[in-house]
């Protein structure tokens, strides 16, 4: 089906819009490629939920605090000016503000469907459908054992403009510790909450690290689950981290912190995160023995 959208009952039995991602037999993850959400949370595509082999959910979508967050996403805060994040953009010496300059995330094409891999093409535009990022973006699943399975989400950016095209976060603004805009994750409501990282245990040390990973681990209403974020090769092994466990849970890759990103005419940048998640927790040296597995994985 490569090089047309696959039709909707090849995708899948799921309401339109949406696929589903299988390992090891079970549905662990849906894909809405096709988002119905207002254009202030910025609509782009989001993975939720996101479960465990054992049916915990370990992202959360659209809650009451920060709607505009989507379980699983790519989002950026500031492409030359338009919001591909959602919700307020941070303005320097006024703060966060509502603005008309939010902009959408529109699927293309399919370029492959399978139970346990997606690929497809996106358009990143303003409102006025003017085209700023074309997108290549590739999901796949994979099982590790009985407890766990990876998550491996690969993206290819190209700036579609004529001109220098800048991507900044808020910390570029003045927001001081907001350096967020990437691969993002909106982790659920959670008691217990443990961060392990080579740069440390606790957020202000993981937080801005440029660590190899970072596990998050949670008890939710279901049980105890952990998810492990890792930078599998060149293309992240720089990024640095941003990481949130006071008023919510997230993680994000960020692809740039507090100096601009600017792509020139037709300049890719090609990232990819893969996320390990298990039932249970972890403790720092089998999180740092999965890690060291997933990047030796092809």
């Amino acid at each position: 089906m490569a090089g047309s959208d696959v039709p909707h009952s090849v995708l899948t039995d799921q309401p339109r819009g949406t696929a589903v991602l299988r390992s090891q037999g079970l549905d662990v993850a849906r894909y809405v490629w096709k988002p119905d959400v207002p254009l202030a949370m910025s609509p782009r595509p989001f993975l939720h939920p996101v479960r465990t082999l054992a049916g915990v959910t370990v992202t959360d979508a659209a809650p009451d605090s920060h709607r505009h967050q989507f379980g699983i996403s790519i989002a950026a805060p500031d492409v030359a000016g338009r919001n591909f994040w959602g919700g307020r953009t941070f303005v320097a010496g006024h703060g966060p503000a509502w603005l008309d300059n939010h902009g959408i995330q529109h699927h293309q094409r399919w370029l492959r469907q399978a139970p346990d891999a997606l690929a497809h093409t996106l358009r990143w535009t303003d409102a006025r459908d003017t085209v700023l990022l074309h997108e290549r973006r590739s999901i796949t699943c994979r099982p590790i054992d009985q407890t766990a399975w990876s998550l491996s989400i690969h993206t290819q950016l190209t700036n579609a403009t004529d001109g220098p095209l800048p991507i900044r976060s808020p910390i570029a603004h003045g927001r001081v510790g907001a350096g967020y805009g990437g691969f993002f994750w909106r982790g659920p409501t959670a008691d217990r909450v443990r961060i392990l990282s080579p740069a440390g245990t606790d957020v202000s040390s993981v937080h801005g690290s440029t660590a190899a990973w970072v596990a998050v681990s949670g008890t939710g209403d279901d049980g105890p689950w952990t998810m492990l974020f890792v930078h599998p090769d060149e293309t992240t092994a720089h990024d640095r981290w941003f990481v949130r466990a006071r008023d919510y849970l997230g993680v994000c890759s960020s692809v740039t912190w507090d100096r601009p990103l600017v792509l020139a005419p037709g300049e890719m940048i090609i990232k990819r995160v893969t996320t390990v998640i298990v039932d249970g927790s972890l403790s720092f040296a089998a999180a740092t023995e999965l890690a060291d597995s997933v990047r030796q994985a092809p």
